[in-house]
């Protein structure tokens, strides 16, 4: 971690948000803080990917509100929970909305720096499965209908023959299309292809 990183820090506790405050600075990390759930997500469309160090128990949207807001805008950025009341439900419920950690106050400082510096990595490997999702659609954008039609069929494990079928081709025009397709997107069998398509399937999160 470094000085060019940044975590939000969500908790309606002000004396608890300067104090963790003052931790992430000792560490090299720039905090953001909010008072309050509703504050985060009003500002949420106009912030950068980072960690998210969110309290459970606050008033108005909870913790696992605002966990299950960023579901359902689909924001995948790593959560750390906090809660001063070792709930076992209330953190089996966030880890299934996401939470990637979930600490106990008070807890050691070294255990939300671990917890940190796993963060920054997730969000490194979600920046990297965005830019391949990014790639192979634009690579995929660049076939004709017919062809992205011959594809799919490919990928779904159908023979030439079944695909001609399925599109009322001949047999001869299906390898012309799956020629030409593989061509443009530079692949040279079925597996590369494989690949591709899953890369731009793949559910996309928002970084």
């Amino acid at each position: 971690m470094n000085g060019h990183s940044h975590a939000y820090i969500v908790d309606d506790n002000a004396e608890m948000r300067q104090s963790l405050s003052f931790l992430l600075e000792t560490i090299g990390i720039t905090p953001r803080l909010f008072e309050s759930g509703e504050a985060f997500l009003n500002c949420l469309a106009d912030l950068e990917a980072a960690p998210i160090v969110l309290d459970i128990r606050m008033a108005g949207i909870d913790g696992v509100g605002v966990l299950a807001e960023l579901a359902t805008r689909g924001v995948k950025w790593p959560v750390i929970m906090m809660t001063g009341h070792g709930d076992i439900a209330i953190a089996v419920q966030s880890m299934k909305l996401g939470a990637i950690e979930f600490l106990e106050k008070p807890f050691e400082p070294e255990m939300l720096e671990t917890s940190l510096t796993r963060a920054f990595g997730i969000l490194v490997e979600t920046t990297k499965l965005l830019h391949e999702q990014t790639a192979a659609r634009q690579q995929l954008a660049t076939l004709t209908p017919r062809e992205n039609d011959v594809v799919r069929s490919l990928v779904d494990g159908a023979p030439n023959k079944i695909v001609a079928y399925r599109l009322g081709l001949s047999p001869r025009t299906v390898e012309m299309h799956r020629a030409n397709a593989f061509a443009k997107l530079g692949l040279k069998n079925i597996a590369e292809l494989v690949k591709l398509v899953s890369a731009a399937d793949a559910a996309a999160p928002r970084v």
